[in-house]
């Protein structure tokens, strides 16, 4: 065999066996590298690379030394779960740069951290400010997280006691104008419920790039042509305008009547539709 042919196969077998490897060690070891796992990483690196390369060497040998090495962080990811010493110590711990708004001059020099370093680490954190953060500390995986101070928070609905409706994770029915069946029949929809939304809009399904149905069970799409204009859901909208009709309507019967009866009844359910109303405002509003 060639040695070209040679280099060809041994690159494709070890290509398969790295990714095969990969994938039973998990997605854990692509977003989260501790020194351990690093150092794990070069080291099958390196055994490919010189098996693929050389010639002379057996592919059976490096096959074993791959799994060999891919097994060892494996047996130590178990062990981790059972020992916190283990996993403080191939993991890493969190270190303290910033506490109650104060440096931690210590903790960055044992890190080896510069000044100039933390300010850049604060400032992709939309931190400009020292004096504005009330907790940072430096993971494992080299990652700053950033705690501001409770002035400097964005302010939330429940700082505002406001209430807000629940949200759901939307559902992707439609993609490349394709109809996903998955995804609709989860949610309890169906092709000719798809359809007639579809019609509403004034689109076809192969105009169709991206539709997603959200959690009000309203229907939003991306056509492939830009240019075009896709109306936005106005169920929940049109359905809050009709109820405050109805209830100023009911505000007007009760001025415009003389029976006593009636104008208490009318007073009445009007005051029942605001509350109503009032509670579905936030829910209602686009």
């Amino acid at each position: 065999m060639p040695d070209w042919l040679d280099v060809f196969l041994r690159a494709l077998l070890f290509l398969i066996i790295l990714f095969l490897v990969t994938k039973l060690l998990g997605k854990k070891q692509l977003s989260q590298l501790s020194y351990f796992e690093y150092v794990v990483g070069i080291t099958i690196g390196s055994i490919g690379a010189e098996v693929i390369t050389g010639l002379e060497r057996s592919i059976l040998v490096g096959v074993i030394g791959i799994v060999t090495t891919a097994a060892l962080p494996f047996i130590v990811g178990i062990l981790s779960l059972k020992s916190k010493t283990l996993r403080d110590l191939v993991e890493g711990k969190g270190t303290v740069f910033i506490k109650d708004g104060k440096i931690m001059e210590d903790n960055l020099k044992k890190e080896r951290y510069t000044t100039d370093e933390l300010l850049e680490l604060l400032r992709k954190k939309d931190a400009f400010q020292v004096s504005d953060v009330e907790f940072a500390v430096l993971e494992a995986t080299g990652d700053l997280s950033v705690m501001l101070k409770k002035e400097n928070q964005p302010l939330t609905a429940k700082d505002l006691n406001l209430v807000v409706a629940s949200v759901k994770e939307p559902q992707t029915v439609i993609m490349d104008g394709e109809i996903l069946d998955e995804p609709l029949a989860t949610i309890g929809r169906s092709r000719g419920w798809l359809h007639t939304e579809l019609e509403k809009l004034g689109v076809t399904i192969e105009n169709v790039f991206l539709g997603q149905i959200n959690s009000y069970g309203e229907l939003t799409v991306d056509l492939f042509d830009d240019i075009l204009q896709v109306p936005s859901p106005q169920e929940r909208p049109l359905l809050l305008s009709t109820m405050k009709k109805c209830q100023a309507d009911l505000e007007l019967f009760a001025l415009g009547t003389e029976n006593k009866e009636a104008k208490q009844i009318y007073e009445k359910n009007s005051e029942n539709l605001q509350k109503a109303i009032d509670n579905v405002t936030h829910i209602l509003k686009s």
